[in-house]
């Protein structure tokens, strides 16, 4: 008997209780020297391009949560990126984002994730928001316990 999570029935319930229009959550795979971050699940998206989407360590908005294991935020995407910089964050492109939050998902002390949401029109992500997704990633989602410390 093997137990299967189902993290995209986790995400739809997430995106629901947080109030975003779109969710998603990137997993990091093991590469060739290092690792590679890519959105495997998504709530509320309008294509499944964004499954398209591979980024290293540092790179991206994934990227650069996994590699900092620190949330990040964008308040509005049209006032804070220049045109000719968008290619850095193509989720926002591809899901047509205006404002985005994303946050670590711990496992083991170790970064194993990223968990994004975010807003296609005016409505903005405040810091009360992040903190609210944070909390969540902080609990765990599926099999990922949201443990940034072991206590031995």
């Amino acid at each position: 008997m093997t137990n299967t999570v189902n993290y995209q029935k986790e995400l739809d319930q997430i995106r629901k209780a947080l109030g975003y229009d779109f969710m998603s959550m990137a997993l990091a795979e093991p590469a060739e020297y290092d690792y590679v971050i890519r959105w495997k699940y998504a709530s509320g998206n309008t294509n499944d391009r964004f499954k398209r989407i591979v980024l290293q360590s540092g790179r991206g908005i994934a990227g650069i949560v996994f590699k900092t294991g620190k949330p990040f935020s964008l308040s509005s995407v049209q006032k804070h990126v220049q045109p000719d910089t968008l290619f850095n964050y193509p989720i926002t492109k591809m899901e047509n984002l205006n404002s985005i939050g994303a946050v670590p998902i711990w496992n083991d002390a170790r970064v194993a994730g990223v968990l994004l949401g975010g807003f296609r029109g005016e409505e903005q992500v405040t810091e009360e928001m992040l903190h609210a997704l944070e909390t969540v990633a902080r609990k765990g989602i599926g099999d990922l316990n949201g443990k940034e410390l072991l206590l031995s």
